[in-house]
């Protein structure tokens, strides 16, 4: 085991390097972001308006790509900073803003009703400026 390790030190360092700057990036996009999401877009029930509805619809699309892709990579970077230093859950809570999928309303009410989420959302929209969120527990 510490061998493969003393093999692959250049990979340890590679992530080493990108772990401190999805830390670093996750600390500057995360507040910003989560100041984006509407008051109400955790209600049962509300429906939300997306902002490229009246584009033409090749950049509604390319919108839509560009956003579950910008999903994909905060997912995989909330994933990796569950363990290694980065604000994960919320990282992972703003991915599944962002993606598109099947029940996503239902999941992320359950999440964002979590205390500890819901408040740490709501301190960061303080910080913003912003009302709190409001959520159907």
């Amino acid at each position: 085991m510490f061998e493969w390790i003393e093999d692959n030190a250049a990979l340890f360092g590679w992530l080493a390097v990108l772990s401190a700057i999805a830390f670093a990036g996750s600390l500057l996009a995360l507040p910003w972001l989560v100041a984006q999401i509407p008051r109400d877009y955790f209600l049962t029930g509300v429906p939300h308006r997306l902002p490229w509805a009246d584009r033409h619809p090749f950049v509604r699309c390319a919108f839509v790509i560009g956003k579950n892709v910008l999903g994909v990579v905060f997912l995989l970077a909330g994933i990796a900073m569950l363990l290694l230093p980065g604000q994960g859950l919320l990282t992972i809570v703003v991915a599944l803003v962002l993606l598109d999928f099947p029940g996503k309303g239902r999941l992320l009410r359950r999440i964002v009703a979590q205390p500890t989420v819901f408040n740490a959302l709501n301190w960061l929209r303080k910080r913003s400026g912003c009302e709190p969120l409001i959520v159907d527990r």
